[in-house]
């Protein structure tokens, strides 16, 4: 293309091609088969880092879980994605009103979340749907309970070693008042649930 100068003389703008240019220090170096063989032990090297890493993540550190059901309203939505730290109980107890992934007495293939209520070696009572532990005339508190149940229920002692669970949807939890197996040992949960981040990412308490 031509630009018109104020002198009125034409110019053309003019790129010379040498052939030095073209074989010198800007020319791209050919692939020999030995740089081909280390491109692709690197990239598998990569791969299998990446893949080891998440496995150790997720089978030492985290439990991804998916909680397809509503026992757990409204803390836990239906259907959700949590996860779970399973390294929450390596220096100290599960505590009271912890919410846990642990697998299902009944069916250990099966993994169920819910809230621990009663402690290793405590009474378990429950009357017109509220918790007491040890006789007490004070039951325990239940604020995240949104729909509660009405029903009587023990009462009943939690072996050593063992816990008993509860789901926040008292009136459509299936929990230990329930299986046959009522209590979960220590060592069948997998970790604490920290939060959830479907359908909204939320911390869980």
């Amino acid at each position: 293309m031509a630009e018109e100068n104020n002198n009125g003389n034409n110019t053309e703008n003019k790129t010379e091609n040498s052939p030095e240019k073209a074989n010198g220090k800007h020319e791209k170096q050919k692939l020999t088969p030995d740089k081909i063989r280390r491109e692709i032990i690197s990239w598998c090297l990569t791969i299998v880092f990446a893949v080891l890493f998440a496995l150790f993540i997720t089978k030492v550190v985290i439990v991804n879980a998916y909680v397809p059901s509503g026992s757990m309203l409204e803390t836990i939505q239906a259907p959700s994605r949590i996860v779970a730290f399973r390294l929450a109980y390596t220096f100290s107890e599960p505590k009271r009103y912890d919410i846990v992934v642990f697998k299902y007495p009944d069916d250990e293939k099966e993994y169920f979340v819910k809230r621990i209520i009663g402690l290793p070696g405590e009474t378990v009572e429950i009357k017109a749907g509220k918790v007491y532990i040890n006789g007490s005339s004070e039951p325990l508190r239940d604020d995240f309970v949104a729909h509660p149940s009405y029903d009587d229920y023990g009462p009943i002692t939690v072996p050593d070693g063992e816990y008993f669970m509860l789901g926040d949807d008292r009136s459509d939890s299936w929990d230990s008042r329930d299986w046959t197996n009522k209590f979960v040992a220590s060592g069948k949960i997998l970790g604490k649930v920290i939060f959830s981040y479907y359908p909204s990412v939320k911390l869980i308490k």
